[in-house]
């Protein structure tokens, strides 16, 4: 049976005390020192790396490698059995086929949450003022693929809104629709708040009204078969701590 999804909001002082006992008792193991392989959605890729610094600054000589893409890739590469300690989605379906396999040790956890927004290059050349010009054929428009959480949630959004968008482009993750937003590619696409804020004003963000916006949660859990299952636990337990809450929030992630 599917173990149910857990966030760090209910129940989260119960999961993240058994997380850094796992933690406390790889501090006595030595294949804590072996690489921790993360594979990771690639909307947290900022929020990640960065974790990975402090991460790696808490447990000198352990090194942290990290695997981002599309969560949909990601779970095909771990049902595939590529190696992997750490899978952390952009949303919970994706996590839940993992779980169905027998895969996650333990219970996956909500750590993080996400909103979308309209995404256009700096200056918005095309004029796009929110999601009815999604329907513009005279517009460059981009999605993510359907399958990847940014598609689903994006093609979502444009129902909730009665929009059917004329798209040009289906890209495999989130962060490859952000560089064709930000090289001036494309007039508009949908992307998480996290994406256009970590631009730096080279890509706008057009806000989503609220009633027709989605939140993503997003899943992490250490797997059964983990090559370095000390190190897994001591990492989900860190980005479940105060310090890796912190990394999310300094990124713009949601509480969960």
């Amino acid at each position: 049976m599917r173990p149910a999804f857990r966030t760090c909001r209910t129940g989260f002082a119960g999961t993240l005390a058994a997380f850094l006992f796992l933690a406390a008792c790889a501090g006595a193991s030595d294949s804590i020192d072996d690489p921790i392989l993360v594979s990771a959605a690639a909307s947290l890729t900022d929020a990640f790396v960065a974790m990975e610094g402090a991460f790696e600054t808490s447990h000198p000589g352990v090194d942290v490698v990290l695997n981002f893409g599309g969560s949909s890739m990601l779970r095909e590469q771990i049902l595939a059995g590529a190696p992997a300690d750490v899978f952390a989605s952009a949303n919970e379906a994706n996590m839940a086929l993992i779980a169905d396999a027998d895969i996650v040790a333990g219970e996956p956890v909500s750590f993080a949450t996400n909103l979308l927004a309209v995404a256009v290059p700096a200056g918005n050349p095309g004029g796009v003022s929110g999601l009815g010009d999604f329907a513009d054929e005279e517009l460059l428009i981009g999605l993510c693929a359907q399958g990847v959480p940014c598609g689903d949630f994006g093609r979502e959004v444009l129902r909730s809104a009665g929009v059917t968008p004329s798209v040009d482009t289906e890209e495999p993750n989130v962060r490859a629709l952000l560089t064709k937003v930000e090289a001036g590619e494309l007039d508009a696409g949908l992307v998480y708040v996290t994406d256009v804020a970590s631009t730096n004003g080279t890509v706008e963000g057009i806000d989503i009204p609220e009633e027709e916006n989605v939140i993503a949660r997003y899943p992490i859990a250490a797997l059964a078969d983990a090559p370095n299952p000390d190190g897994a636990a001591a990492f989900v337990a860190f980005v479940l701590s105060d310090d890796g809450r912190a990394v999310l929030a300094e990124y713009g992630f949601g509480a969960p």
